[in-house]
């Protein structure tokens, strides 16, 4: 029988009210199905860890509640399974916040399993560690380390699954193992299938990004039209027992599934088509076929799948230092000619009001900023206007807060000290957490699930898995 992944969220800050089309379309379809809430990127990974640094109960997806309350009585109602990396750096807190909110649906109790073992942070020192690629960061001394997480696949997620888990929290694990979890545990597949784990991880592929396969990041005016993306419709992934899959979208939303849409999220984040790295497959698309069935129904065809990799890709955060950013508006008659004045005088004050080590960055948003070096180049390359609208900020980093306050009042100051007609003056500081990249044995790592229980002492625990 045909099995349903509902997409409910494709990252951090995505659409809280998403997921409530897609489970109404899971239970009227009354077939298999899990919903999928992908929340967690490298970046959110980090504040994440930053937050619970500040605050020992968060460190989780800070939207939770409001992404579940919506659906989360429907889905325990309907069997409808629940996967979320929405447990970030702190899944048990996920853990107590799901079950609080089951406890308030009605039915009393939910069973979530919790995944484990993503956590390196006490091993480090003792595993052999390579780089990922370009990566030129050295690995961050103990005193500055904040956390260390490997992706994991999809096995401990498929345990949580057998031990009867109708909603499994998980911290970093591969996007697209969210999604394959539920079809191995499902299948049956076994976990040296490579074309069917190749299909499974596809499906989760297409759908870990919510609505960027259905219309959403698609939409480009007078070249790339969208119907209704206010209202945009979260993918459904069709799949069956041989690994084929049809990508859909409730019936009635916005946005669109079409040849285009799916081709752009198929090869979107792949840097090896032949070669597609992830914890549980090496996936080849050289064959794959892309054909539209119908409207909002789009046939993915022809993966196939090469043996799991050795190595797991491992995100190291660790403390960087402040940033700061600070900005002031410029418009009207000549607002250019002021912002680039503003830059220069901004400039030149940091040479010698700031030590040597503090970096900086000078952006005229509305003019070059986006596509613009550290340095300015572009803004000094292209043709003033007369007027407009601009907007001047500064960002800056230190390794000490003060001096990064010291750079944005240099930009306050331009208020009475500066060109004529600034405003609008914002500023904020925060401590900055660098990210570096390197791989680790699959061997070395010990996944496992367990059924949560407030009482840790009652955690069940499963066998570890290497995958």
């Amino acid at each position: 029988m045909t099995f349903l992944l509902g997409s409910g969220a494709g990252f951090s800050g995505d659409r809280t009210d998403a997921a409530i089309p897609v489970v109404a379309e899971l239970i009227r379809r009354g077939q298999p199905s899990a919903l999928v809430f992908e929340t967690l990127g490298e970046r959110t990974l980090a504040a994440a860890h930053r937050a619970m640094r500040d605050e020992p109960a968060a460190g989780f997806e800070p939207l939770l509640e409001e992404l579940l309350t919506p659906v989360l009585d429907d889905c325990l109602t309907h069997g409808i399974a629940i996967l979320g990396n929405f447990g970030a750096a702190n899944p048990d807190g996920a853990c107590r916040v799901v079950a609080e909110l089951a406890s308030i649906t009605g039915r009393g109790t939910a069973s979530i399993g919790r995944v484990h073992g993503d956590d390196i942070r006490a091993r480090l020192g003792e595993l052999e560690l390579q780089r990922w690629e370009a990566e030129n960061r050295e690995l961050p001394g103990e005193e500055a380390l904040i956390s260390a997480n490997v992706y994991l696949g999809a096995a401990p997620l498929v345990e949580a699954l057998a031990l009867g888990a109708e909603v499994v929290v998980s911290g970093r694990v591969a996007d697209p193992a969210l999604f394959l979890a539920p079809l191995v545990h499902h299948f049956g597949w076994a976990w040296d299938d490579w074309d069917r784990l190749a299909a499974g991880m596809m499906a989760g592929h297409l759908g870990e990004c919510g609505a960027q396969v259905s219309g959403g990041y698609f939409a480009d005016p007078g070249c790339k039209e969208v119907p209704n993306l206010a209202r945009v419709g979260y993918p459904i992934i069709e799949v069956e027992e041989d690994g084929s899959l049809v990508v859909t979208k409730p019936a009635g939303t916005g946005g669109m599934v079409t040849e285009r849409t799916v081709k752009e999220q198929l090869l979107y984040e792949v840097h090896d088509p032949a070669n597609y790295l992830t914890p549980d497959v090496v996936v080849d698309l050289s064959f794959v076929r892309v054909e539209e069935l119908g409207p909002d129904r789009v046939a993915v065809t022809g993966i196939r799948g090469k043996p799991a990799p050795q190595r797991l890709k491992t995100t190291v955060c660790y403390e960087g230092g402040w940033q700061g950013e600070a900005e002031i508006s410029y418009a009207g008659p000549n607002a250019l000619a002021r912002a680039q004045l503003a830059a220069d005088v901004l400039r030149e004050r940091l040479t010698f009001r700031a030590p040597p080590e503090l970096r900086s960055r000078l952006d005229i948003v509305g003019h070059a900023s986006v596509f613009d070096s550290d340095a300015g180049d572009l803004q000094r390359g292209l043709p003033a206007r007369t007027n407009g609208d601009y907007r001047l900020r500064l960002a800056a980093e230190h390794a000490e807060r003060r001096w990064v306050e010291r750079a944005t009042q240099e930009l306050l100051a331009l208020y009475c000290a500066g060109p004529a007609g600034g405003g609008g003056v914002r500023r904020q500081f925060q401590r900055r957490v660098c990210t570096a990249s390197y791989l680790v044995d699959r061997h070395d790592v010990a996944a496992f699930a367990t059924l949560f229980d407030a009482n840790p002492s009652n955690h069940r625990r499963v066998a570890d898995v290497s995958r």
